[in-house]
């Protein structure tokens, strides 16, 4: 499993792994403009030469909070730690352009994904209605992260049991480009 960062050649990898997600998806013209955007970060990770898994990373001026804005993990290879590698190299990306903290929204009914983020430090500080392009409502996560020893890290809290406002999820449904679990689309492992 090797990690990093997208290029243009990775264009039709990246537009195949999105058909893995069952909606929301980025386009191959939507990959090729972040991939070509200063303040977007695309990683990828490889297993046997193969792109298997993405994380899409967002930035925006005058913002210490990167947004975290598709993760996804192709069926075949996830609950083998692709995602958390991911997570936790795009939170590290963050933090070494001056983020301090990374946000991302995820569907309420998507259990694996809210429960993946919850393990991973992020908490539930928002509701957001008819988010998604089927008018789904998304919940807005968020993680404080930070920089240890003058080395770029993201700081991971104790996971907590729900977050705020998942009292009843529904039925688990995808979001934009990601696996299940993705913030736009999350990709739980």
């Amino acid at each position: 499993m090797r990690l990093r960062r997208a290029r243009l050649a990775d264009l039709d990898a990246l537009a195949r792994l999105e058909q893995s997600f069952p909606s929301d998806r980025l386009s191959h013209a939507s990959f090729r403009h972040l991939l070509r955007r200063g303040r977007a970060q695309i990683w990828v990770c490889e297993d046997d030469g193969v792109i298997v898994g993405n994380a899409v990373v967002l930035y925006r001026r005058g913002t210490d909070t990167a947004r975290c804005y598709s993760l996804v993990v192709h069926p075949d290879h996830r609950r083998r730690g692709i995602a958390r590698a991911l997570l936790r190299h795009a939170e590290a990306a963050a933090v070494t352009r001056g983020c301090r903290a990374m946000r991302l929204e995820v569907r309420p009914g998507n259990r694996a994904a809210i429960g993946f983020y919850l393990e991973n430090g992020y908490e539930t500080t928002e509701k957001i209605a008819g988010f998604y392009e089927d008018g789904t409502d998304a919940f807005r996560m968020r993680k404080r992260l930070a920089s240890v020893g003058g080395k770029s890290s993201a700081r991971s809290r104790p996971p907590r049991r729900r977050a705020r406002g998942a009292h009843a999820p529904g039925p688990t449904t995808g979001s934009p480009a990601a696996a299940p679990g993705s913030p736009r689309k999350s990709a739980a492992e």
